[in-house]
């Protein structure tokens, strides 16, 4: 067959733009159901996969800007809604779908998925118990995750307030749709960042609420970025989402479920009229065992106090015995002052005056003073008859001599001897001197000389109390300068005496 001369005659080029252009034209916004199979992730961060059904297959693309931004990953066997563009890709001469978004294709989807995202985040351990933490039993102050408009934070506050009043703050967010996710794992983490005693007051509890609603509509609380964030809040966290069938992945990362956001407010404090009955009911107990167990204790000591007798008893002859000790102690003790005064009398007869000691001591200076003078004497004659039988053997000349050397010796011996007596006679006077001073300084004599009076009775003893000293008694009276006699009168009123007349008497 021959083409006539006049049809046109086009490049691939041109023949690839038009059929793009076309495509573009008449598919400009398209929404496509397909199963995602042959899912490719290249370095450069682009999302590549095919669309297919049961007659055919379409090739779709996801830039990497748009494929960061999926509210729902694609997976290879998910059934899913894209949305997007169709296009012509010149380089392979085949359409294709331009990606913007994503969505799941009914409600088994999206439970594959939640699956999917459910036993990949177990196996990180985000889910395990013993991650989970008690929850405060009467916390003062309850953070609050959800939407301020809605009725959930109405049922609350009211549950609250039935039970236990306390101090709630309220973090509002977005709790379904489009950022909602993200909303809620930041006011989790706002809460866990205010500083405890700052001037936000730092919640002992956080609450996730929200009411009932689809699956789709409870998506944001099976986000992963939701699940991480209650899983790593320091704060004990109650998950409340959806009514009691309700199941979401936050549930699980949770520290508590609760079915309902009623539920969460009972959960997180208790009922105040319960307390405040079971602390009366412990302190009747209270009350009860103490009183029940201090009359245990007293009939214990009655029975012990039977046991013993009466104390008094064994103290009676013990308090007998010491009184009798005292009274001989009180004997034992006048007996010995009794014989120390008796010793101090005679001892003070004994004494000597110190003139009397000066005399005697002088006496034995003489006698030593005549018996060293007589020694000298002695040995001087005995060196000079020496010196005489020596002078009448020798020759004039030489006696004269040795007489002369003889002589200036003796002289010279006979003044060392003087000085040796002199210092001798020196020593012996200030010794002497010495012993008077001490004499005169412990002796009687020198209290007598001060006004007081020795007294003895007539054996030679001193009378040292007004008690022996009875009335017609007579007595010597040992003055400084003297004795005299004098007879004891009867006892008269004393008047009052200057201090010095108060001293007692030796």
């Amino acid at each position: 067959m021959v083409l006539p001369d006049n049809v046109p005659e086009y490049s691939v080029s041109e023949i690839a733009g038009a059929v793009r252009r076309t495509l573009e034209g008449r598919f400009e916004r398209v929404r496509v159901r397909g199963e995602i199979s042959g899912l490719r992730r290249p370095a450069s961060g682009h999302v590549y996969f095919t669309l297919k059904d049961e007659g055919a297959v379409l090739a779709a693309v996801c830039w990497r800007g748009v494929a960061n931004a999926l509210r729902y990953p694609p997976e290879d066997g998910l059934e899913v809604v894209c949305t997007g563009r169709i296009t012509a890709y010149a380089g392979r001469s085949q359409y294709q779908i331009v990606v913007d978004s994503i969505e799941p294709a009914g409600e088994g989807a999206l439970l594959k998925l939640l699956e999917a995202r459910r036993k990949a985040l177990a196996a990180e351990g985000l889910f395990d118990s013993a991650r989970k933490r008690p929850l405060p039993y009467l916390p003062e102050v309850i953070g609050v995750v959800t939407s301020p408009t809605s009725a959930v934070i109405r049922d609350i506050l009211q549950r609250l307030a039935d039970r236990f009043p306390r101090r709630v703050l309220v973090w509002p967010v977005r709790v379904q749709g489009e950022g909602a996710a993200e909303a809620v794992a930041v006011a989790i983490a706002g809460f866990n960042r205010l500083a405890p005693g700052g001037p936000v007051p730092r919640p002992e509890v956080i609450i996730v609420a929200r009411g009932g609603g689809s699956l789709e509509d409870l998506w944001a609380f099976n986000e992963e970025v939701v699940v991480r964030a209650a899983a790593a809040s320091a704060i004990p966290l109650i998950s409340a989402v959806g009514h009691e069938t309700d199941t979401t992945l936050i549930d699980l990362a949770a520290d508590r479920r609760a079915p309902t956001p009623t539920a969460a407010a009972e959960i997180a404090v208790p009922v105040r009229a319960e307390l405040a009955a079971r602390v009366l009911d412990l302190a009747r107990r209270l009350v009860t065992g103490a009183a029940r167990d201090l009359e245990r204790r007293r009939a214990e000591l009655r029975g012990l106090a039977r046991a013993l007798g009466d104390p008094r008893r064994a103290i009676e002859p013990v308090a007998q015995r010491l009184d009798g000790a005292g009274e001989r102690l009180d004997r034992a003790v006048a007996g010995v002052l009794d014989g120390r005064r008796h010793r101090v009398a005679v001892l003070a007869q004994r004494l000597r005056t110190p003139r009397e000691v000066i005399a005697e001591k002088g006496s034995r200076l003489r006698l030593v003073w005549a018996s060293a003078s007589a020694a000298t004497a002695a040995a001087l004659g005995a060196r000079r008859g020496a010196l005489g039988a020596a002078a009448a053997g020798l020759r004039p000349t030489a006696l004269g001599a040795d007489l002369a050397r003889r002589r200036r010796g003796l002289d010279d011996l006979g003044a060392r001897l003087a000085r040796a007596a002199e210092r001798a006679l020196a020593d012996g006077r200030a010794r002497l001197a010495t012993q008077a001073r001490l004499l005169e300084g412990t002796g009687y004599q020198q209290v007598l000389a001060r006004g007081f009076v020795l007294v003895r009775d007539d054996a030679g003893r001193a009378v040292t109390s007004a008690a022996r000293a009875r009335p017609g008694m007579g007595v010597a009276l040992t003055f400084h300068d003297g004795d005299r006699h004098a007879t004891i009168d009867r006892p008269r009123r004393a008047r009052a005496a200057p201090v010095a007349e108060q001293e007692p008497l030796l």
